[in-house]
């Protein structure tokens, strides 16, 4: 299955993308949204599970509720609401959003069924997640489908983009741009070339906002770094950047406590 995230600026308009989507033939299972909630919001409490963050995919298990008839206005039959860390109550429909939801955190509602496969969230990309806290966050919202193939991909993405949507790519770039000009003066003040080093530095920062490292230093994330980013790690551009996104991380998760 290939991923297509996309970040509306209003619910109504995801909504209105979720509709054109299942009129294009998309199937419901295939597509999972992710919105801040909100009072309105159908949502059966049950209790709090509390998950490891070992990344997509594995964090559903052991989860099961009622199906809810509608989600959020989105007609998806199924639903969580998460409190998550630094962002706050959200919405969750389908499986792989709400897979999303217990990688970052802990559940406070659920709408799983039984025989759920956790294969279903397979292939979504565990150094996005914080980009789709960063848009709920700010009050937006995300739609991801589970794409067959790239034909369907791009099918997908057209759809969503007609519908008022951003890309991720475009949403990640924007919010790059923000930071910018404080990491180069702060980088630059320690007498290092910040446009030479910019693409180490912003992939160490990057890097210590995904789930399995956030608030491990450098040192003790070092059998993931090692993995995950071979040529970088041990770079002082890398951990000069890494430092700052934990910083980064810690500073967006006390303003939302």
């Amino acid at each position: 299955m290939q991923p297509v995230a996309a970040v509306f600026n209003s619910r109504e308009d995801a909504q209105r993308g979720y509709t054109e989507l299942r009129r294009a033939g998309y199937y419901p299972e295939d597509i999972n949204v992710l919105t801040p909630s909100g009072p309105a919001d159908q949502a059966r409490s049950v209790p709090v599970t509390e998950t490891e963050q070992p990344g997509v995919g594995k964090a559903i298990g052991g989860v099961v509720g009622a199906a809810l008839g509608m989600a959020g206005g989105f007609e998806l039959g199924v639903g969580v609401t998460a409190l998550v860390p630094g962002v706050g109550p959200v919405l969750a429909a389908g499986l792989a959003g709400m897979a999303l939801l217990g990688a970052g955190g802990a559940y406070t509602g659920a709408a799983l069924g039984s025989n759920a496969e956790q294969d279903t969230t397979s292939g979504l990309p565990v150094d996005e997640i914080f980009f789709y806290e960063d848009a709920l966050r700010k009050g937006r919202t995300v739609i991801i489908v589970m794409a067959n193939g790239a034909t369907e991909g791009q099918r997908a993405s057209e759809i969503l983009t007609e519908a008022g949507a951003e890309s991720l790519d475009a949403a990640r770039s924007v919010w790059w741009l923000g930071l910018r000009n404080a990491e180069s003066e702060h980088y630059q003040a320690t007498g290092h070339n910040f446009e030479q080093d910019q693409d180490v530095y912003r992939r160490g920062f990057e890097a210590a906002l995904q789930p399995p490292v956030r608030g491990k230093s450098h040192a003790e994330a070092a059998s993931y770094l090692r993995t995950q980013y071979p040529d970088d790690w041990e770079t002082e551009a890398f951990r000069a950047g890494y430092e700052r996104g934990r910083q980064y991380q810690e500073r967006e998760v006390v303003a939302r406590q």
